[in-house]
């Protein structure tokens, strides 16, 4: 693991996040997700490869894991399609995703069926750069959805102006910063926009709900980083990203309308809010690919969702197998407590309790 202490990396801007990204990715010291040799070694333990979207918390958990445990992680941070690739490839130990995997692509799977288990609820959250607004911009669905589309391109379009009567709106063209690479991120912000915006499924001729869409405009920029880098370095800009990223780069953050018509700051009380009715309407045999976007509840953020890590329904490697299950009740049990200091929310206790008890589905009587 890199000796940087980990709070001190996530005040320091984006460059320095993107660095890491590029360490996490070429393996550094902690070995290569592409190379086995790293993991038979005894030099990494387990690889994983996927989502950015919570590489923040995902990093802190598997720092803290090795520092109590010896078991070294190593994760690429490489979006959510690269991590369904790599996985379905047997390329890593386990996947992680923002946007859970199709039917499709759960039958094209090198080692069988693939289990989703949620890990921490997220926000992805709307940032812009503004110099001259200094209070939170007030936003709705439809009109993110229209200025995604390239239908709203101006900062002091009547419909932003209607939602922010007591802001100074400039007059600056909006350019419009999106994902460049296939992104769990990226499927829950379109996910968010097909239920709120009604120009944008594609039954209206809008982009649709994906990992991948065809952005009408704007600039795409290679994950979670790449996007709040673009805006940072660009006034006039907006975008979408998760939460932590928009807060540790100090970028500003919208709140957005939820159906009950409040206008919702991301924080971990908001985030939970939407979780919470999912939560406990989930069914026994649930597979946990469900969404909560734009879901119903007082105080709920709008466009909450849960991220997943992919784990096969029969360990390929048996040994590895037991290291993944162990680290994965740590994380149930204990890493939890950590999400919110992160900008994460955690995951409702009763459900924590449910995926805990549902690790012991995995067959780890596999052999290496």
């Amino acid at each position: 693991m890199p000796s940087l202490p980990f709070l001190r990396l996530m005040r320091r801007p984006v460059a320095l996040l993107l660095s890491v990204g590029v360490l996490a990715a070429c393996g550094g010291d902690r070995g290569s997700a592409s190379d086995s040799s790293g993991a038979s070694s005894g030099s990494v333990d387990l690889n994983g490869a996927g989502a950015t979207f919570p590489y923040p918390i995902y990093y802190k958990w598997f720092s803290d894991y090795a520092g109590q445990t010896g078991v070294k992680i190593n994760y690429q941070s490489i979006g959510s399609g690269g991590g369904i690739k790599q996985l379905s490839d047997g390329i890593v130990d386990f996947g992680a995703t923002d946007g859970p995997m199709t039917d499709e692509e759960m039958s094209r799977t090198r080692h069988g069926a693939v289990l989703h288990f949620p890990t921490v609820l997220g926000a992805v959250v709307i940032t812009y750069n503004l110099p001259s607004v200094t209070q939170p911009l007030r936003l709705t669905g439809e009109v993110i959805g229209d200025v995604f589309l390239g239908a709203i391109t101006k900062w002091n379009d009547s419909r932003i102006a209607a939602l922010n009567p007591d802001v100074s709106l400039p007059g600056d063209d909006i350019l419009v910063v999106h994902r460049s690479d296939g992104s769990g991120t990226t499927y829950v912000f379109t996910d968010y926009l097909s239920a709120a915006s009604p120009a944008w499924p594609v039954a209206a001729g809008g982009p649709g709900r994906g990992k991948e869409v065809r952005w009408p405009v704007g600039l795409g920029g290679k994950g979670n980083e790449g996007v709040a880098g673009q805006v940072k370095q660009t006034p006039g800009s907006i975008g979408y990203v998760e939460l932590a990223y928009a807060r540790q780069n100090r970028l500003p953050i919208a709140h957005i309308r939820n159906r009950n018509g409040e206008f919702v700051e991301p924080t971990a009380a908001s985030i939970t809010a939407a979780a919470a009715a999912v939560a406990a309407s989930l069914p026994a045999d649930s597979d946990y690919r469900v969404s909560i976007v734009d879901g119903q509840g007082a105080g709920a953020y709008p466009i909450s969702s849960f991220t997943w890590l992919l784990v096969y329904a029969s360990a390929p490697d048996a040994a590895k197998g037991r290291k993944l299950v162990d680290f994965m009740r740590w994380m149930y049990a204990t890493g939890q407590q950590t999400a919110a200091s992160l900008d994460y929310a955690p995951l409702p206790e009763v459900l924590a309790r449910r995926l805990t008890d549902r690790l012991a589905t995995i067959n780890l009587g596999a052999t290496p």
